[in-house]
Order: C-alpha cells, then sequence, then structure tokens
C-alpha cells in the first residue's frame, strides 16, 4: 500500500494535476475516520472524457453522486423506454473505484416526464395508475443496482420554502399524503439492504426543518426507516450562519437519523432571488451585475471563500458522530449548475478546485479542519 500514493501522484502530475507524495492529503484520507467526502458527477466524468476530472475524482473522493444520470426523465424517459448505459457505467466506475455509491432521485417534482401523471387522454392519471408506474419504476431501478448502490435519495425536495408544508406536486395531489411513504415502501422492498434518505435544501429555515421533521415523524410511525436527511448545502458566503445549520444537525439527530449534507457549494456572485435554496424552476434573465467575476475571483473574495468553507468543515467534523456523508455539487468550478443558475451564462467559483483542476485555497483550509 506504501506505493500507491506516489505512483498516484506521478501519473497525476504528467495530467497537470499538483499532487505528489508530499502534496496536499486528499479529501477521503484527510477525513477517512469521520465521514465519506464526494462528488455528484455528470457522464463526461465517468466516461473519461475528461480525463482530468476523472483522475481529480479518483484521487480525491470515496463516494459518489449522479447529477442527472438517475433522475426519472434521463433513466425512464418514456413508459416502455429505459436508457440505462450511462447509469451502468456510473455504478461500475463507483464499484471499480472502491466507492460508496448514491443513487439520486427516485420522487421529485422536477425532471419526471409528463406522462407518468398522466391518462392516455393527457388527463391526471388515478392514484391507482401514479401508483404502479412508481412501483414498476422503483422496482427496474433501485432492483437493478441492488447491492451495487448503497443508499438512495428516495424523495426529494418535498416539503415548500415558505410553511413548512407539503409542497404541492402531482405526487401529492394524486396520491395524497402517503406519497413518501409509498416510494420508501416501494424502495425498501426492490433493496432491503440500501440506505435510504429524505432530501431537501434551505433545511436550515425554522419552517422548513420543522416540515421535515414532521414528515420523518410520519414515516417512523409507519415503521418506515429513514437512513439519514440528506441536507443540501447551497450557501452563500454569510447565509446560512453556521449555527442555523447547527441547529438542524441537532434536531435532525434527535430523531435518531443521521445526517448528509449532499450537495454542497458556496456561491459568492450576487443573487437576484431572495431565496437562498436550489428551487430550479426559479430563473432570472442575464444581467450583468450579477456577473461580476467574469475575469477571475478577487483575493478578498477568495478568502472569504476558503473562511465559509474552514467554518463548515469544522462544523460537520464537530458532529462528525451523526455526519456520514459531504458531498460536493460537482467537481470543479466549471462543472457547477451555479454558472448557469439562477441566470445562464454566469462564471461561478463554488467549489474546491478551478477550472485549471487545481486546489484552491479553501481546499487546504479543508484539509486543516480534519485536524
Amino acid at each position: 500500500m506504501k506505493t500507491i500514493k506516489p505512483l498516484l501522484g506521478i501519473a497525476l502530475a504528467g495530467m497537470g494535476l499538483a499532487f505528489g507524495p508530499k502534496a496536499d492529503q486528499p479529501l477521503k484520507d484527510a477525513f477517512k475516520k469521520d465521514f465519506y467526502v464526494g462528488a455528484a458527477l455528470s457522464y463526461r466524468q465517468i466516461s473519461g472524457q475528461d480525463a482530468r476530472a476523472t483522475a481529480l475524482i479518483k484521487q480525491q473522493f470515496n463516494t459518489i453522486s449522479p447529477e442527472n444520470l438517475l433522475k426519472w426523465e434521463a433513466v425512464h424517459p418514456q413508459p416502455d423506454k429505459y436508457n440505462f448505459k450511462p447509469a451502468d457505467d456510473y455504478v461500475a466506475f463507483g464499484q471499480q473505484n472502491q466507492m460508496f455509491v448514491v443513487g439520486h432521485t427516485l420522487m421529485w417534482h422536477q425532471q419526471t416526464p409528463k406522462w407518468v401523471f398522466e391518462d392516455a387522454d393527457g388527463k391526471p392519471a388515478s392514484r391507482e395508475v401514479l401508483l404502479k408506474r412508481l412501483e414498476d419504476h422503483i422496482n427496474a431501478v433501485v432492483g437493478r443496482y441492488k447491492g451495487k448502490i448503497g443508499g438512495w435519495d428516495v424523495v426529494n425536495e418535498a416539503i415548500d420554502d415558505q410553511q413548512g408544508n407539503l409542497r404541492k406536486t402531482k405526487w401529492l395531489e394524486i396520491l395524497g399524503e402517503d406519497f413518501a411513504a409509498k416510494a420508501f415502501e416501494y424502495a425498501h422492498k426492490a433493496d432491503p439492504k440500501a440506505e435510504l434518505y429524505y432530501n431537501d435544501y434551505s433545511l436550515y429555515r425554522p419552517e422548513k426543518r420543522e416540515g421535515v421533521i414532521k414528515l420523518v415523524k410520519s414515516l417512523q410511525a409507519k415503521g418506515i426507516k429513514v437512513a439519514a436527511i440528506g441536507m443540501q448545502g447551497h450557501y452563500g458566503l454569510t447565509v446560512p450562519t453556521i449555527a442555523q445549520v447547527e441547529a438542524s444537525i441537532v434536531a435532525f439527530a434527535k430523531l435518531g437519523v443521521h445526517v448528509n449534507f449532499t450537495e454542497l457549494d458556496i456561491d459568492v456572485l450576487p443573487n437576484p432571488s431572495r431565496r437562498q435554496g436550489a428551487d430550479i424552476a426559479e430563473t432570472f434573465g442575464a444581467d450583468a451585475k450579477y456577473n461580476v467575476y467574469t475575469t477571475g475571483l478577487p483575493d478578498s473574495v477568495q478568502q472569504k471563500l476558503t473562511r465559509r468553507y474552514a467554518d463548515l468543515f469544522a462544523l460537520f467534523h464537530k458532529h462528525r458522530d451523526v455526519i456520514d456523508r459531504i458531498t460536493l455539487w460537482g467537481v470543479t468550478d466549471a462543472d457547477s449548475w451555479l454558472n448557469d443558475w439562477p441566470i445562464k451564462g454566469r462564471t461561478s467559483y463554488p467549489l474546491l478546485f478551478g477550472r485549471d483542476y487545481q486546489p484552491k485555497p479553501a481546499f487546504r483550509a479543508v484539509v486543516q479542519a480534519a485536524k
């Protein structure tokens, strides 16, 4: 084992990645006694089309999530058609590299084809028809990767942003309030050993936190095990506060569940939305005042980003007894969805590795947080 890191360093140096036997400790090693550290991947990265990113992923991470490959519209676009090739490759990549593989996501109100909710005449499907479609989909997808995918985001973003009530979606409208319970039941039946999660954004907000607590308690009352709550960490430089994030970690732990930070990134750009979240339906037109660092990140902002990541990972390390996984939503700044949300074409800097595939100052601050 002692020869692996030098050889890896030589290989990566040949690809222009400045890591070697004396360089920074990889994230997965820095936190190996605490929790998994991972990234959300695109097909370009797992297929080798972006070889530098692929090398970086193998070196730094021990868990992976699919950014889009396992969402319903991608894997099951038509009633009688499944598109498993990209997902198969994703799972194989994780297995080949001894990573904890995550499935994302089985039930969501976005990126689900219209046909799922409609009958042959384009009218709303009945509860019975929609339940059958949901069960068939989960059986096919979870069943295919039984024993290979270690945990699933079963239900995604089912709580509304304002009051903490169940979000008004087609799932709720047609199935009623047991929609989440049904999804968890089907997933557990398809792979009894897989961890099952509830995943959502802005869970530092008290109203939304209480809504998730109520939902999880209702599932637990039915005998359904929720292994962890996924807190999407789509944060800004100052919002939420560390205390707000910590309050939710503590509150969720009291339910007897663990916590994952599933979609971590820090938006350093001005945001036209008053929300701090990830509602992909909320978009805005191009405006230069929201794209202010097109030629590079000023040192003063780089320092704020570094401090922000250091503070967050210090918090994660403090609560490592209940935190199982930290997943960054992307590998390098170039991959981030924040380049196109909530405004297309922005130059964003939300991750630990820059567009040059090199570690940013924030990376080193995160590694230090482990110590």
